[in-house]
């Protein structure tokens, strides 16, 4: 599931991160971290990236697999501090020594990891498709250190009905366009490949070449978003982790965090559908659908995307957000 496309966002492609302002020592200075996290016997180099000032928005992006810099999100950086995590896995972050151990578990415990190290009492926690997975478990998990949770283009579920919904609405989409594009005739190959046949290289061929799929109007914005789709990057081996497919369906009524449950009307793979079963199960939450928006809502829509995130953490700030 795309991240930032590299930085969709902006068409030059990825922004440096401003130089630290502040004590280059602070866990929270505007620049890139590294931090140490044991994980069994192994002690794994986690690397998570600093931008922006005001209250701490943790983000975890989605794939597994997916570079992080695709969820960069500059306009939230003008009144956040944003702490963008490079999942293991990917980048620069550590590898794990057995790629079956990619699992919710270990994206949890790295997550947790981070916020202790912030040693904050409590972060808003961003999660975007399979990020949103991490953070949905993460707040079942540790209520008590997750202030506001936005929950972006997710699901409470996945596993075949969640699997059949998305090659049905991919279908749909290559018919729409196959006229006009004929290479969408393959995107439905690709996106059921099966993932351990694939290198690091080979993944992200493969997410270069269905990333129109997760955009509303992709051809008719192409000279926006064209640069970040070539600056994508996948990795595979988290694609390779063994588990349990996810479902926290019957758990989300424990969540008791103020959530946003924000999704583009027209996410084929995470859409409206998965959105208004997160919305109904957690008391209390918000639901914004953004219209004509596909999957990467912070870039087709990023100025719907921006408002409804600071409205809503303005609609619940105080105790919660210090």
């Amino acid at each position: 599931m795309p991240q930032h496309l590299g930085d969709v966002n902006a068409a030059q492609g990825p922004t440096a991160l401003p130089r630290p302002t502040v004590d280059p020592s602070s866990p929270l200075s505007p620049a890139t971290h590294i931090i140490s996290v044991r994980q069994g016997t192994s002690v794994i180099e986690q690397r998570y990236h600093v931008a922006g000032t005001g209250p701490v928005c943790l983000v975890h992006p989605g794939g597994p697999g997916i570079d992080w810099e695709y969820l960069r999100i500059p306009e939230l950086e003008r009144s956040m501090t944003m702490v963008y995590l490079e999942p293991v896995g990917t980048g620069a972050s550590g590898r794990l020594a057995d790629p079956r151990g990619y699992n919710l578990s270990t994206y949890t415990h790295f997550l947790h990891a981070v916020i202790e190290h912030l040693a904050l009492p409590k972060v808003i926690l961003l999660g975007h498709s399979h990020g949103g997975f991490v953070a949905q478990r993460y707040a079942l998990d540790h209520p008590d250190r997750v202030a506001s949770l936005i929950l972006y283009d997710t699901s409470p579920v996945t596993g075949d009905d969640f699997w059949r919904t998305a090659v049905a609405n991919l279908e749909q989409f290559a018919r729409r366009h196959v006229s006009e594009h004929p290479e969408v005739a393959g995107y439905v190959a690709g996106l059921t490949s099966r993932p351990d046949r694939f290198d690091d290289e080979g993944a992200t061929a493969v997410l270069r070449t269905i990333a129109p799929a997760y955009f509303h109007d992709y051809w008719g914005r192409e000279d926006d978003f064209a640069p970040g789709r070539q600056a994508l990057r996948m990795y595979a081996a988290p694609s390779w982790g063994e588990g349990p497919a996810f479902d926290v369906r019957e758990e989300l009524s424990a969540i008791s965090a103020p959530t946003l449950v924000l999704v583009g009307d027209d996410d084929f793979i995470c859409g409206p559908h998965w959105a208004r079963m997160i919305h109904k199960a957690v008391s209390g939450s918000q639901l914004t659908v953004l219209d004509r928006t596909g999957h990467l809502g912070h870039i087709e829509s990023s100025g719907e995307f921006t408002t409804a995130v600071v409205e809503f953490l303005s609609s619940v700030s105080g105790d919660r957000m210090r």
